[in-house]
């Protein structure tokens, strides 16, 4: 892992910053990437540019920022993987991200009102203010900053490769490293359809919103404000079209046949059963100012 100490004489921000570029975004536009540096070097003293190699270069640069405020360069996978990270050393609470959003996967970015131009997303690191926000917390400790949606639309994200990954040892650590945190799929067990009606129970804070004997085209939990997350559940229509079905609560538990979800940028599952938990004002993320 590769790393630049810059500074100048008269800073825009005095406060350092340790800017962690995803390998991803290197690859998908080291243009921007370039832009993002120049930009954040010139504003901010002493910076120091990270560039890591692997996941565990990715997290051990994160472990040992010290004093520095984190900008991660990259797109909304590794903003989620940044989260994660601080999130499950219990971090969250003192330490506020920064992201510049490079690379094909900002709809997240873009939705947390960070700017996807390079300059504009850099200049919102050196001179905006932190807002923080809910997360979901599932019971496998994995988070959720923007949306979850049962069943998955479009599938699986993967990143893009035409040699089968050969020369490429982030894919393989990657793979690697989901192999051995996720545990494999009992034998003999089918999974739900990812498309189509499912059957779900849906609890809302202990309380039963949908149960299994109402098939259902989709359920979606987003954070909302306060603490509560907003649920919506769409029911199978028979005859004439079925109202959604909507909630606010602090927890809410999916179970039934095996399903697969997506969380921000990527898809879990199969499992029986999950639950979020909103953990309020759980981190923060640098936005423009205004």
């Amino acid at each position: 892992m590769a790393e630049v100490a810059t500074s100048r004489t008269f800073p825009a921000t005095s406060e350092q910053l340790l800017v962690v570029i995803d390998p991803v975004a290197r690859r998908a536009d080291g243009e921007s990437v370039r832009i993002a540096k120049d930009v954040l070097s010139a504003g901010a003293a002493g910076t120091k540019v990270c560039l890591p190699d692997s996941p565990e270069e990715f997290a051990r640069a994160l472990a040992r920022r010290g004093s520095r405020r984190p900008v991660v360069v990259g797109d909304d996978r590794a903003l989620v993987r940044a989260v994660t990270l601080l999130h499950r050393q219990r971090e969250l609470a003192g330490c506020a991200l920064s992201l510049v959003p490079v690379g094909g996967a900002l709809a997240l970015s873009r939705s947390l009102g960070v700017p996807t131009g390079a300059v504009a997303a850099a200049r919102a690191v050196l001179d905006g203010a932190v807002r923080r926000m809910d997360l979901l917390v599932d019971d496998s400790d994995g988070v959720v900053l923007g949306a979850l949606r049962i069943p998955p639309v479009g599938g699986v994200a993967r990143e893009p490769e035409a040699d089968g990954g050969a020369g490429r040892p982030w894919l393989r650590t990657c793979r690697s490293l989901v192999r051995t945190l996720v545990p494999a799929r009992p034998s003999g067990i089918v999974s739900a359809p990812e498309t189509g009606p499912a059957r779900l129970r849906v609890e809302v804070d202990g309380e039963t919103l949908v149960d299994l004997g109402q098939p259902v085209e989709g359920v979606s939990v987003v954070p909302g404000a306060s603490g509560r997350a907003r649920v919506e559940v769409r029911p199978v229509s028979v005859g004439a079209e079925a109202s959604p079905l909507r909630a606010e609560a602090r927890a809410v538990t999916v179970s039934g046949a095996h399903f697969r979800y997506r969380a921000d940028a990527a898809v879990s599952g199969p499992v029986r059963t999950r639950t979020w938990v909103v953990r309020e004002g759980a981190w923060g993320l640098t936005v423009p100012t205004g």
